[in-house]
């Protein structure tokens, strides 16, 4: 069997975020690493290889990025996937997730050889976009069911059971491989390599593909062929202080109680 996980190289959450004049992320003013939410992706691909010990099983790391997404596919190594492939070519930058799901797609079949692998394991959603669309579309672009948004994993032969946490009910949802995988930060909390996974992950191998390696035509991706751009950004206001509702004469409750209507909390 073969697992593609995907991983997506962003900037930190605790640092100054900053955007560049084309309103694009800018990935160069702050540190990068692998999304927090992306490790789960790799956890459960990790624990579906385990729970298959008797099979023959390869997992390999997947990223589509600049140079430095690499540090990305290193953490997905030492965390304990077999090998991992960069897809890093200046002219995808800028890309919407519709022209990222095209490469992806692309992307993932060279890895199974040129067929939709078994199982494509993705996070819920990436932390710099958040859009959470990009699962469905590969699905769509490589042609396999989809089962999203997964709080808890089985598989059986070539069956994946879901359970799906939504606010008002569990659903459970199944499919036959191959498949498009997604999970959410309630999947389960992910490893921390250890020392010797760290040194062994040096050994393990990582391709480096550009677009013409996938066949894809650069005018399909980029800024300027992006179906949705960016249009305006607002700065965060910074945060103001609370207001005190002082009880001296007796008229602080109601003062809260008009507080929380004004606000539509009551």
């Amino acid at each position: 069997m073969n697992i593609v996980v995907l991983v997506k190289y962003v900037p930190d959450a605790t640092g100054d975020r900053r955007f560049e004049p084309d309103s694009t992320v800018d990935r160069d003013s702050v540190d990068g690493l692998l999304s927090e939410l992306d490790e789960y992706a790799v956890e459960q691909a990790l624990r579906i290889k385990e729970n298959r010990a008797d099979e023959e099983i390869e997992v390999t790391a997947l990223t589509v990025g600049p140079d430095d997404a690499e540090d990305a596919l290193r953490k997905a190594l030492q965390m304990g996937v077999d090998k991992a492939v960069h897809v890093c070519d200046d002219a995808i930058a800028g890309s919407d997730a519709i022209a990222t799901s095209l490469v992806l797609a692309e992307a993932v079949k060279k890895a199974g050889g040129g067929a939709v692998p078994e199982l494509v394991v993705t996070g819920m959603a990436s932390t710099d976009g958040g859009m959470g669309i990009v699962p469905a579309m590969l699905a769509e672009r490589l042609g396999v069911p989809q089962v999203t948004l997964a709080s808890a994993v089985e598989t059986q032969g070539d069956r994946v059971r879901i359970r799906r946490d939504g606010d008002a009910a569990t659903e459970s949802v199944g499919a036959t491989m191959p498949l498009v995988l997604s999970v959410t930060d309630q999947s389960g909390e992910a490893r921390y390599p250890s020392f010797k996974s760290i040194m062994s992950a040096k050994k393990k191998p990582l391709e480096t593909w550009d677009l013409a390696d996938l066949g894809v035509d650069s005018s399909l991706v980029g800024l300027d062929a992006s179906r949705t751009t960016v249009e305006t950004i607002t700065a965060r206001p910074p945060r103001t202080a609370g207001e005190i509702v002082k009880d001296e004469d007796g008229s602080g409750v109601m003062a809260l109680a008009d507080f929380l209507a004004i606000k539509k909390f009551i």
